[in-house]
């Protein structure tokens, strides 16, 4: 998966899918479509990368609930806080990478920050609402841990799966992305560092759809056919996922991925969906002038 460091798509050795406790309730994490569904029995969320994420409440003999919290920051940096509780789970870190910028470290503390305010009041709601309407209650959740990419000498590139777990039906997550400019001291998109959204889905369309294709067939059986009848069997947009760049040699950008939620290429049972691709020179051609340093073709 391309979550963390080295591994064999972007960077790193972990299974075909990338997990990490995540969170929720966030500006690109739109992405992540929550469970609507109130059946009387949940469901397990798919399978994630390295961990199951599930808000679980831990209650005495004499029915008081006990909260838990705990904050940690890293020798080297990192920063990880971690609540739980009858009502809510929270959980939020990032590595000493990020730590070390500071405005990037500013903007992560009012991310998380945005993230457990956003958690707790929707949980304390839906534990009004379960109330009055004598209805069990679930408690909420919402995690992240924002891993890295890759980090090269001007560049910062970070992932995020998003966990939630609103008492629907089942667990979500969806997933997250930071291209940190570290001369510039902000954000980019990684969109914006290419002349348009069309020539770089020229570059990268037909690769896309044949290993997203591939990576469907695996998982069923090796039956999937791109382009049949089913909203499932058909090629998604690659540039409507979360885009993240990354790098085999460590030097500059190499390598493109492509991280799909649950839903968007399968059903929920089948899981999210990862497609690396290597940085081509048709993929460079694609490249604003003004970024072309920062990226090398395979």
């Amino acid at each position: 998966m391309i979550l963390a460091q080295d591994g064999p798509q972007i960077e790193r050795n972990l299974p075909p899918m990338p997990f990490i406790p995540a969170a929720r309730a966030r500006r690109l994490l739109s992405l992540v479509a929550l469970a609507a569904l109130t059946a009387c029995h949940r469901q397990p969320a798919p399978p994630v990368p390295t961990a199951s994420a599930s808000a679980t409440a831990s209650t005495s003999d004499s029915g008081q609930s006990h909260a838990t919290a705990s904050a940690t920051q890293s020798t080297t940096g990192g920063h990880a806080v971690k609540v739980s509780n009858d009502t809510f789970e929270f959980s939020y870190s990032w590595p000493a990478a990020a730590d070390a910028q500071p405005a990037l470290r500013a903007w992560l503390a009012a991310d998380e920050a945005k993230a457990r305010t956003g958690l707790e009041s929707d949980a304390a709601q839906g534990r009004k609402e379960a109330l009055r309407d004598k209805y069990p209650f679930h408690p909420y959740a919402h995690w992240q841990e924002w891993q890295v990419v890759t980090d090269l000498p001007g560049w910062l590139s970070l992932s995020s799966l998003v966990g939630v777990d609103s008492g629907g039906a089942h667990p979500n997550y969806g997933y997250a992305a930071i291209l940190w400019d570290k001369a510039a001291g902000q954000q980019r998109q990684p969109l914006d560092l290419f002349t348009s959204r069309t020539a770089l889905a020229a570059a990268i369309h037909a690769d896309f759809c044949k290993a997203l294709d591939a990576q469907r067939a695996k998982k069923r059986g090796g039956h999937a056919s791109l382009g049949s009848g089913s909203d499932f069997d058909q090629c998604v947009d690659p540039l409507a996922q979360t885009v993240i760049l990354g790098s085999r040699g460590k030097k500059a950008f190499d390598r493109i991925g492509f991280l799909i939620a649950p839903y968007e290429a399968g059903p929920y049972a089948e899981g999210s969906y990862e497609v690396t691709l290597p940085v081509t020179p048709a993929v460079l051609a694609a490249v604003k002038p003004e970024w072309r340093g920062a990226f090398v073709a395979r």
